[in-house]
């Protein structure tokens, strides 16, 4: 059985930049489940669509995301990529980071700054 998920890889590497603006292409690879070489893909289709800026920060890229850009995706193209990750990074903010770890207030998430 193949398995699928709901989340593109370039969604999946959008989130992850959201979650870690300095993130390396090879966390991201590593986190999406593609080679490094599919990242670089990713992340210059990302950038080239308007979604990300790429700054250089001595031998770092850092990334702003630009969250009112629309879901490329006929039907869903009134939906802001921002709101799809505001949802799943307030999931990430409710997780313990520790065993047994008490969940408490939720980081405030606003990628409408970003």
């Amino acid at each position: 059985m193949t398995e699928w998920g709901f989340l593109t890889n370039h969604l999946h590497a959008l989130y992850c930049v959201a979650s870690h603006p300095g993130i390396r292409i090879r966390e991201i690879a590593e986190r999406v489940g593609v080679q490094e070489r599919a990242a670089h893909r990713i992340v210059a289709d990302l950038v080239e669509g308007g979604y990300l800026t790429r700054s250089r920060v001595g031998s770092r890229n850092f990334y702003e995301l630009h969250p009112n850009q629309p879901l490329r995706r006929e039907g869903l193209d009134e939906v802001a990529v921002g709101e799809i990750l505001d949802v799943l990074l307030r999931s990430e903010a409710k997780r313990p980071t520790t065993p047994n770890a008490g969940v408490g207030a939720p980081r405030e998430v606003n990628t409408s700054t970003r």
